[in-house]
């Protein structure tokens, strides 16, 4: 089973183009099903497998306390298995046609006020490589709407300064084409001058945009622990993720009169539905104000 498993991740890797953070995801969630159906239902070939054991799997996860969002997920990597083995005639059956994922409400993303965004943007000083850097990473950040994956995904050359845009290529080479705002761009310029040489090591010849103390390009792990480091400096108390800069600049966009489908566009959603969760964020916002200032409330 484990020979099928990596087939199919590197199916998902060469033929499917998905990122690894996607593809580990699906590695993740798979080894659990394994581990399962080996050790509590005595399977050791996928041939064997019916809908009754991925019913118990799930049941399973539910006792566990996972959340219905992450048993869903489970239920996506599966089908997407089974369905790869059956047309890679590794598998005589689907048993996994018939499975519904457990339904779930969509949580309303956690935002930043304008005010709380404007002290996050001002933390980092720019009086050293250090700070120019993190000052352009979190600018371009809350201006694009871009995932950390592809900010750190960025060579010098996406970023168009004098044409005012960034080309963002997103998991699966994706391209989408976003606005850059001024202070976004003076923030880059300014790095790219004064911060990008003091990172750059004669033994490497990166052409990231955003680079390490190494000279490598920045990483993940990287970003957030710059992220925790400035938050703290901001008096932030608010917990901060790496997303919430995304979804503060598609919040603050919609709550100024943007279309929603413009804001898709520059998210990269490919479904709209995912994109209208933000509306429910400004009205909860209106509802806020409403409640704080009427004297009726």
């Amino acid at each position: 089973m484990e020979d099928q498993l990596r087939n199919f991740l590197q199916y998902l890797l060469a033929e499917r183009g998905l990122a690894n953070n996607t593809i580990t995801s699906y590695e993740r969630d798979l080894k659990n099903y394994l581990h399962y159906l080996k050790n509590r239902e005595s399977i050791l070939s996928l041939n064997n497998v019916q809908r009754v054991h991925i019913v118990h799997f799930l049941s399973f996860l539910k006792e566990q306390g996972k959340s219905s969002k992450t048993i869903a997920r489970h239920v996506a990597s599966i089908r997407a298995f089974h369905q790869f083995l059956l047309r890679d005639k590794a598998a005589e059956q689907d048993p996994s046609v018939l499975i519904e994922p457990p339904r779930h409400e969509r949580s309303i993303p956690k935002v930043l006020s304008l005010q709380e965004v404007e002290k996050l943007l001002n933390a980092p000083k720019q009086n050293d490589h250090y700070g120019m850097r993190d000052k352009a990473m979190l600018e371009l950040l809350y201006a694009t709407g871009m995932r950390v994956s592809e900010l750190i995904g960025l060579d010098i050359e996406h970023v168009h300064l004098t044409m005012g845009f960034v080309r963002c290529i997103s998991n699966g080479n994706k391209e989408r084409i976003i606005p850059l705002g001024q202070t976004a761009s003076d923030a880059i310029k300014q790095f790219l001058e004064s911060g990008r040489p003091h990172f750059v090591a004669k033994q490497h010849h990166d052409n990231a945009l955003f680079l390490n103390h190494q000279g490598r390009r920045l990483t993940r792990q990287g970003f957030w622990k710059i992220l925790k480091k400035v938050t703290n400096e901001a008096g932030i108390e608010k917990e901060l993720t790496p997303h919430t800069l995304r979804h503060s600049f598609a919040t603050h966009l919609l709550e100024n009169g943007a279309d929603l489908r413009a804001v898709q566009e520059m998210l990269g959603h490919a479904d709209i539905s995912t994109t209208q969760i933000y509306t429910n964020v400004t009205k909860t916002r209106l509802k806020d104000v409403y409640r704080k200032f009427h004297p009726r409330a």
